[in-house]
């Protein structure tokens, strides 16, 4: 659980970890867990439950704590002797002395980007190298698992598929418009984007659409929310940011909005566009990597760039917006940490068997 103790808590990875952990605490399963949690920071808030927790000190927090992992975790593990260990990021053990299982969000880096990715190919090329030794490989989409066999990173036969789900505060909530206007003095239709402006995300494509999609609504505003990142341009032509946000603010954010853009180039699972469909937010998204798996047809999916058509697409469902509502929140029930928990409890015990 130490992604919870970090800038990876208000991320994918951290929604993952908490989203896990009450899944696999609601099945009954928490008596089985011990937690690893850095003593060098607080404890982060945890859900009661039946769960041991165990503490780790590492030196190294930036870019070298891969590295120190590699060697330190072999020991912590020997010292907690579990009956297996659970990686959910990127770091990894050199070798572990128990079973080892690895949940793959995504193989980004490798699998877009071209030159645009060095950087992050350097950053994560010690998770790269140790993934093949992980026993059990959990791919949160397939196109994760199929990434993770093109790039002969790990054998189709040790890749089980599981996928992520929303966390239940996401659902539609009454009176949201409301508090957004007292909140953030935002009154009136908006579209809203949730994520960091990273070059992945395409903010210039996010504004286009924006510009397309005023051609018939020309009183939509753009929100968005969420820290704006490294990558983020020094101007967003008119869009309102909000900055980081709490899990309670985004839900009335996706609840009253008239559409989610979501520009991404590749996502490993796309959670904003479940979140977005669970509040009964009608989702335009560039077809792409695992968007098609997640959103399906209850959302509008266009080719992969085309900001202006990803625009049109919104204008179209803020046209119907009771029908692109009800396909959101039947779409956004296939998806539940409780049977993200059994598929999870199920992989443990074929290691065990």
């Amino acid at each position: 659980m130490r992604p919870l103790q970090g800038p990876s808590a208000t991320r994918g990875v951290g929604a993952y970890a908490r989203g896990l952990l009450k899944g696999l605490i609601a099945a009954g399963f928490d008596s089985n867990l011990t937690l690893l949690l850095d003593v060098a920071f607080d404890a982060p808030p945890l859900p009661v439950g039946k769960y041991k927790v165990a503490g780790c000190r590492r030196r190294s927090h930036g870019q070298l704590a891969a590295y120190e992992d590699a060697v330190a975790l072999a020991s912590d593990i020997q010292r907690i002797a579990p009956d297996l260990y659970h990686a959910i990021d990127f770091h990894l053990p050199g070798r572990s002395p128990r079973p080892l299982v690895v949940t793959l969000h995504d193989l980004i880096p490798w699998a877009w980007g071209g030159p645009r990715m060095r950087g992050e190919r350097i950053r994560y090329g010690l998770f790269r190298r140790l993934l093949p030794r992980a026993d059990l490989v959990i791919a949160v989409s397939n196109a994760t698992a199929t990434d993770a066999s093109h790039l002969r990173v790990v054998s189709p036969q040790r890749i089980r598929l599981i996928r992520e789900a929303a966390d239940p505060v996401f659902s539609p909530k009454p009176g949201a418009s409301g508090r957004v206007k007292v909140k953030w003095r935002i009154d009136g239709r908006y579209l809203l984007f949730v994520g960091a402006l990273d070059a992945r995300k395409d903010p210039r494509a996010l504004l286009d659409a924006w510009t397309a999609a005023r051609v018939t609504h020309p009183d939509l505003r753009l929100l968005i929310a969420g820290a704006p990142g490294r990558q983020a341009p020094p101007s967003m032509s008119g869009a309102i940011q909000l900055g980081r946000v709490d899990d309670e603010e985004l839900a009335d954010l996706y609840s009253a909005a008239s559409c989610l853009l979501f520009p991404s180039r590749y996502e490993g699972f796309g959670l904003p566009c479940l979140e977005a469909m669970a509040c009964g937010c009608p989702v335009a998204a560039f077809r792409n990597s695992s968007i098609p798996e997640v959103v399906n047809a209850a959302g509008m999916m266009v080719e992969d760039g085309n900001g202006r058509a990803l625009g049109d697409a919104a204008a179209a469902m803020i046209r119907e917006p009771d029908r692109w509502r009800r396909a959101g929140l039947q779409q956004a029930r296939k998806f539940s940490w409780d049977r993200t928990a059994r598929e999870t409890i199920s992989a443990y015990q074929s290691l065990l068997a």
